[in-house]
C-alpha cells in the first residue's frame, strides 16, 4: 500500500512508517497533520483523484526542524575588479508518516 502526496510544493511517494524531508511546512515539531492525497494505491486497486482525493487520509507528523546543506555560490566579473560570494541554507523538516487510510 503506497500514496503519492503533496506537501508544500513538492510530492512525495509514501508508505507506513517513512520518514522524509520535505520544506518548511509551519507545523511545530510534534504536531500531525494531514497531507493532500493525489493517488492513492493498495493491492490491486488504484484511486486517481482529479486533482485529489477525499476519500484517502494520510496523517503526518513533524519530527524535527534541520536545515539542509550548504549552498555557496560565487559571481565574478572579469575586468571590473568586481566578485560576489554568497550562501544559502533551506530549512527544511523531517516528517514521519504516521498513518495511510482509504476511508
Amino acid at each position: 500500500m503506497f500514496a503519492i502526496i503533496s506537501v508544500g510544493n513538492r510530492q512525495f511517494k509514501v508508505t507506513q512508517d517513512l520518514e522524509f524531508l520535505t520544506e518548511k511546512t509551519g507545523k511545530n515539531a510534534g504536531e500531525t497533520f494531514d497531507a493532500k492525497v493525489l493517488l492513492f494505491a493498495e493491492n490491486n486497486k488504484v484511486h486517481i483523484g482529479s486533482p485529489d482525493l477525499k476519500s484517502a487520509k494520510v496523517s503526518l507528523k513533524v519530527l524535527e526542524d534541520v536545515k539542509g546543506e550548504k549552498i555557496r555560490g560565487y559571481i565574478y566579473k572579469k575586468r571590473k575588479n568586481s566578485q560576489k560570494t554568497w550562501g544559502h541554507r533551506q530549512k527544511l523538516q523531517k516528517v514521519k508518516v504516521v498513518s495511510l487510510s482509504a476511508v
